[in-house]
């Protein structure tokens, strides 16, 4: 059982181990397993199974109940895998002062290294199809396959092969909640920065005191067919050597097709924060679609978000690019 903290926190800024703990945690009894430094296979398979279970809770929006049942399910699953949780169950307020009840999740493999990295995505999903081309739609949840699901799934199934095959470096897996809770089109406040909220809060508070990490990784819509990883923009220009390692890690294993050696725009991001939280540098990998209207796929922020547009190659192409830097780091 997990005993949690509420904190209550307005967030509607940009800001630019062995360690004491600043969150609360779960120690699992699990069999130790020599450090192994072959690369364990990505099972595509098991990643698409993760993402449409997350799918099949129904849009997880803070403050409805399948964000509440997803939650658990995410946490049950690190535990599964011998992770040690963290969690942050947090009171955000939205670009609109809605209250969120929302939960950052973390899942820590190989605690006692102090050698670590960290891979991230976010768990919730859209509560506006506001990109959607029936505007009777804007104002509906969508179910975020794509967008939040393929990234979770596949750091799961990363999740799951840490649990069987110890790593020599310590990694930290978290799920950001409240991401996608920023401000439509359609209120037309013009706030700014309402992006990411659970990450604005983890880069201040992070679960463990003076949290750092050599690197992170993001992994944001990184599921549908003939996805386009181009190198991000804040990535290229905070992480540079990083891009290049993750680049040339998946052109060697053969998915150049989808890591492409060209540079594609600057996204606001859970990434960006934690490099200005933290100090640590990090790589977004998101599929863009630079010259298109919106810049990412046609069905994002729409209600053809759907498991009809994930792939298990793509899906198989990150997940096995993200073991290979962390078992060859």
């Amino acid at each position: 059982m997990i005993k949690t903290i509420l904190i209550i926190l307005s967030v509607s800024f940009f800001s630019s181990c062995g360690q004491k703990s600043a969150g609360k945690s779960v120690s699992n009894e699990v069999e130790v397993k020599q450090s192994v430094t072959s690369t364990p296979a990505f099972d595509a398979d098991s990643a698409y199974t993760y993402i449409a279970e997350q799918v099949a809770f129904g849009p997880r929006v803070p403050n409805t109940q399948a964000h509440k049942n997803c939650g658990d399910y995410l946490l049950s699953e690190l535990k599964r895998h011998g992770a040690e949780l963290f969690v942050q169950d947090i009171l955000l307020t939205a670009y609109d002062n809605t209250q969120l009840e929302a939960r950052n999740i973390i899942g820590v493999f190989n605690p006692e290294s102090k050698k670590r990295i960290l891979l991230f995505a976010h768990w919730d999903t859209r509560p506006y199809a506001d990109e959607d081309p029936d505007p009777a739609n804007h104002h509906t949840p969508i179910d975020g396959a794509d967008d939040g699901a393929s990234g979770v799934g596949v750091l799961l199934e990363i999740a799951r092969q840490l649990g069987m095959n110890k790593p020599e470096i310590g990694v930290d897996i978290i799920f950001f909640d409240a991401e996608d809770y920023g401000e439509p089109a359609f209120a037309k406040t013009n706030k700014m920065h309402t992006w990411c909220l659970g990450s604005q809060f983890w880069a201040k508070n992070p679960h463990v005191k003076n949290y750092r990490a050599d690197f992170g990784i993001l992994l944001d819509m990184v599921g549908s067919k003939d996805a386009a990883f181009f190198k991000e923009g804040q990535s290229v220009y905070h992480a540079a050597p990083l891009v290049e390692k993750i680049w040339g890690t998946a052109r060697d294993l053969g998915y150049g097709k989808y890591f492409l050696n060209a540079n594609g725009g600057s996204i606001t991001d859970d990434h960006i924060y934690v490099i200005n939280g933290r100090k640590i540098p990090c790589v977004d990998i998101i599929n863009l679609e630079p010259e298109g209207d919106t810049g990412f796929g046609a069905y994002w922020h729409t209600l053809n978000d759907t498991m009809d547009n994930i792939d298990r190659e793509t899906l198989h192409a990150v997940g096995h690019t993200v073991l290979e830097v962390i078992y060859k780091k």
